[in-house]
């Protein structure tokens, strides 16, 4: 039997979305767990259930009775529990979707979506949350006043330490490891998301505001700068 590719929990209340992802995702190769509600996705991720599953990835989405899928999130995160979330919704709004950002997600898709894309984000997140073991220990990186420990997925400004998602960890130590260089927005899906969503993609846009906002601290330069029409760059303004 070949060796399955990565184990994804699925977490959708709507029957036909959570069978349709269970078997797109078997037929790819994945071992896929699946649930109806929070509540339950809850319990599977306890490190004291009996049913206990360790997943790769969680496709999560945000409208569910019981528990809907932010409050999962925010509970994940809270027990540091660092699984990568894919959060699904139905809404579109940007305050939506940094409420999953904030709730701790590390990716969102929009309802109705193509599966292949799902599938490239799936492959994302698993991607960045397997690093290399031949890779050499990685070095610190700063910029002005910001440090990055790459090998300990750390952050600080000055001496405050910045939390932040897989996701948006991935993005600013891309940035500041190619810092004074312009990197276009096609560049910079294909590092992070494995997948260039095109020129009427939001994602990159709210992630770089959602950084932006937490190591921009009072009275400090602003680190990522927007060249428009091109991408994004990371020097002190």
């Amino acid at each position: 039997m070949n060796e399955r590719r990565g184990r994804i929990l699925v977490v959708d209340d709507d029957r036909a979305v959570r069978e349709s992802l269970v078997r797109a995702l078997d037929l790819e190769g994945y071992d896929v767990v699946s649930t109806n509600d929070g509540a339950k996705a809850l319990d599977l991720l306890r490190t004291d259930s009996p049913d206990r599953v360790e997943p790769d990835v969680i496709v999560l989405d945000v409208m569910m009775p019981v528990v809907d899928g932010l409050t999962v999130c925010r509970v994940l995160r809270s027990e540091k529990n660092r699984v990568p979330v894919l959060m699904l919704t139905a809404r579109t709004e940007t305050s939506d979707r940094v409420a999953g950002l904030d709730a701790g997600a590390d990716d969102y898709l929009s309802k109705p979506f193509a599966l292949e894309e799902l599938l490239a984000r799936v492959r994302a997140l698993l991607r960045r949350s397997r690093p290399d073991a031949d890779e050499s220990p990685a070095e610190t990186l700063t910029l002005d006043t910001l440090r990055i420990d790459p090998a300990a997925r750390r952050v600080w400004r000055g001496s405050v330490e910045i939390e932040l998602s897989k996701t948006e960890f991935d993005l600013l130590e891309l940035l500041v490891r190619n810092s004074g260089i312009v990197l276009d927005h096609s560049t910079i899906y294909e590092r992070i998301w494995g997948y260039d969503f095109g020129p009427d993609s939001k994602n990159l846009a709210v992630y770089i505001g959602y950084i932006r906002r937490k190591i921009d601290l009072d009275s400090e330069k602003r680190l990522i700068q927007t060249v428009r029409g091109i991408g994004y760059s990371a020097r002190p303004s």
